[in-house]
């Protein structure tokens, strides 16, 4: 970083980035306890991120939580769609996010194949 206008672009990034965690819409949230780590949540939360910048979606928020429990199905990735059940999704990997983001968040289609729970309320 050398100017000024450098360390302006790093602050609208860093902006844009903390903004897709926080915020009410459809909520993306990420199982990142030990167990969701050392399966590889930090590479699926990169994927969600930059999917999601790259779709330039709105009212799209991806959040991290501790260990869901089912530790054997990590990575844990649940979408939460305003008025709609919250789906947890399971051994989810960075190349299962476009297809995540299209079918089900911007479309509304529950990707079956990979649907570990549903929760009603």
């Amino acid at each position: 970083m050398k100017t000024i206008e450098d360390l302006k672009k790093l602050r609208e990034k860093v902006q844009a980035q903390t903004d897709l965690r926080h915020a009410t819409g459809t909520q993306i949230i990420v199982g990142m306890g030990t167990c969701g780590i050392a399966a590889g949540a930090r590479e699926v939360m990169s994927a969600l991120l930059d999917e999601i910048a790259k779709r330039k979606l709105q009212n799209v928020f991806v959040r991290q939580t501790g260990c869901i429990g089912l530790c054997e199905k990590e990575v844990l990735v649940d979408v939460v769609r305003p008025g709609e059940p919250r789906i947890s999704y399971g051994n989810v990997t960075p190349k299962d996010v476009p297809v995540m983001i299209a079918e089900h968040v911007v479309n509304g289609r529950i990707i079956e194949a990979l649907v570990v729970g549903k929760f009603t309320e």
